[in-house]
């Protein structure tokens, strides 16, 4: 994507506290691109009708995508439920077609016919993107599995909110996942509420990591507000799974400051609760340490920000200037052709 430098992750090395000044950098223009990007969404969605559907915007949850790409590798897989405009984004999907593919034009990344919940982008090892709650969990599994066979060393990052964590398909891959040592870290975005219903309300087990402890696999907990607790959870779950370990199950708490949907009137929490969050944004808190270890004049600050402007400014010109799908594209890519020649090794 051009103007936006994606450092090659695997300079990133797993360190436990300390973070160099590239890394603050690549942190926070990340986390802007993602921010404003779903901002500027959010505009056309309301303002200006140009986009339609379902909206689930990633806003106050950036510090995740952040730290698990810095503690990854580009060539480890990623795979999430509906909310996963950051994600995408943070693996690589060229932003101007994830925006297209908001506007449901043909130059987005799933032809504009999959929308807000299906962004995909397999080259750059971003699995989408998946509507049916729970759904992505047995098929991250899939793909840690399909690593495997293959030999590989890549580990599969499996993400999905803490509503999903109550789905049945839960529980029967963590026990083929610890049967058979799959490389995946489960990640479990747990921002306090399912749809408008908080975790004490449905469930008695309200620490998610421990549901790992029935299948005797490695559960941990970690401030998902802070890109360095994230980076440092999953890089230790990352290395477990390339050396052959097995999976891990992390919990990261965060919070996401819209509804659960853009059309949520959030009449489930209050606005204190909100602003207490806000207070803690993640993006701040990764700007003050930049300022605060002078990692970057308000010159260099001011740069980076108008940069994620003109990226997301641009990525609305594309989208608008992009044509409709043609008809033709209809039924393509939702049936298989029966003449398909089924390939058996």
């Amino acid at each position: 994507m051009a103007g936006f430098p994606y450092f090659c992750t695997s300079n990133f090395l797993p360190v436990a506290t300390k973070f160099s000044k590239e890394t603050y950098l690549y942190w926070y223009e990340l986390m802007q691109l993602i921010r404003q990007f779903e901002l500027m969404a959010e505009e056309k969605y309301k303002m200006e009708g140009k986009i339609r559907g379902f909206f689930h915007a990633y806003i106050g949850q950036e510090a995740i995508a952040a730290g698990c790409m810095t503690a990854t590798k580009p060539e480890d897989l990623y795979i999430t439920a509906y909310r996963d405009h950051g994600l995408a984004i943070a693996k690589g999907v060229s932003v101007n077609s994830c925006m297209a593919e908001l506007f449901g034009k043909a130059t987005g990344n799933a032809k504009g016919k999959g929308g807000s919940m299906h962004f995909f982008g397999k080259d750059v090892n971003f699995y989408g993107g998946h509507g049916i709650v729970g759904a992505q969990i047995g098929t991250g599994a899939g793909l840690a599995f399909a690593e495997k066979y293959r030999g590989s060393e890549n580990v599969v990052l499996c993400f999905f909110g803490d509503g999903a964590a109550r789905q049945g398909i839960l529980h029967e891959t963590f026990n083929l996942a610890m049967l058979w040592k799959l490389p995946v870290v489960f990640i479990c975005e747990n921002n306090n509420y399912a749809m408008g219903t908080s975790i004490e309300r449905t469930s008695n087990v309200i620490d998610i990591y421990k549901l790992a402890d029935a299948y005797e696999m490695p559960g941990d907990a970690a401030d998902g507000m802070h890109p360095e607790t994230v980076h440092e959870a999953v890089a230790r779950a990352v290395k477990r799974a390339r050396q052959g370990d097995g999976p891990t199950l992390l919990e990261l708490k965060t919070y996401r400051y819209k509804g659960h949907s853009i059309s949520d009137p959030q009449k489930y929490r209050s606005k204190e609760e909100v602003d207490e969050y806000k207070d803690k944004d993640p993006i701040a808190q990764v700007l003050n340490m930049i300022r605060e270890h002078r990692y970057a004049t308000e010159e260099e600050i001011a740069a980076i920000n108008k940069r994620v402007d003109d990226i997301v400014n641009e990525s609305v010109k594309f989208a608008e200037e992009s044509p409709w799908p043609d008809d033709s594209e209809v039924l393509k890519d939702v049936y298989v052709d029966k003449n398909y020649p089924f390939i058996v090794d």
